[in-house]
């Protein structure tokens, strides 16, 4: 276990923890549960970077770590999205129902084509592509503007930049798959069915 992959486990044991914040913040209306879902997201989110820098500086790449890193963005962010888009009225601008949607649709198409890929091919690269980048700092910063209560007026364009670039990517990662797929089925030889 490594120092990178333990970094990526603590932001996956923060995610419960912020869903609790929430929930209790929605719930009840104390402003330290608001507080304490800030804090979990900005800490998960924050060490996204430190786990990748950690390990590339130290030399601390490992297959867990390329599952486990990603796992953890999903989870934060999509829970995050999800909880924030339900019953959060009350208390927040609601993050649209419809960029949940495009989100969950994504994650979906995303899960199968590695599934498939691993299925046919024992294994799957899903690269690192600037729309997919550019889609989680929106959504971060459209989750973040909506926790930390700003001018609502903003929220949309984030939204719908956010929406975007999950947009964008899931076709480029589709892409991807589609071409593994093809070149992975080139190596399987003929007599399998």
């Amino acid at each position: 276990m490594t120092a990178a992959n333990k970094i990526t486990i603590a932001r996956i044991l923060l995610v419960p923890l912020f869903i609790v914040q929430i929930l209790l913040y929605i719930g009840g209306g104390q402003e330290r549960f608001r507080l304490g879902a800030i804090l979990c997201f900005a800490l998960a989110a924050g060490a996204d970077g430190l786990d990748g820098y950690v390990a590339r500086r130290f030399n601390q790449k490992t297959e867990l770590g390329a599952i486990l890193d990603p796992l953890a963005d999903k989870l934060l962010l999509v829970s995050a999205i999800v909880v924030l888009s339900l019953e959060s009225h009350r208390k927040f601008v609601p993050i649209p129902l419809w960029l949940v949607v495009i989100v969950l649709i994504r994650e979906t198409i995303l899960l199968i084509g590695m599934a498939v890929l691993y299925w046919t091919s024992g294994k799957f690269m899903a690269r690192p592509r600037l729309a997919g980048k550019m889609a989680t700092v929106l959504q971060v910063a459209a989750v973040l503007w909506t926790l930390l209560k700003w001018p609502q007026a903003a929220l949309p364009s984030l939204t719908a930049g956010a929406g975007l670039f999950v947009i964008l990517s899931g076709l480029y990662y589709l892409g991807d798959f589609m071409r593994q797929f093809r070149n992975g089925r080139e190596l399987i030889p003929k007599s399998l069915p």
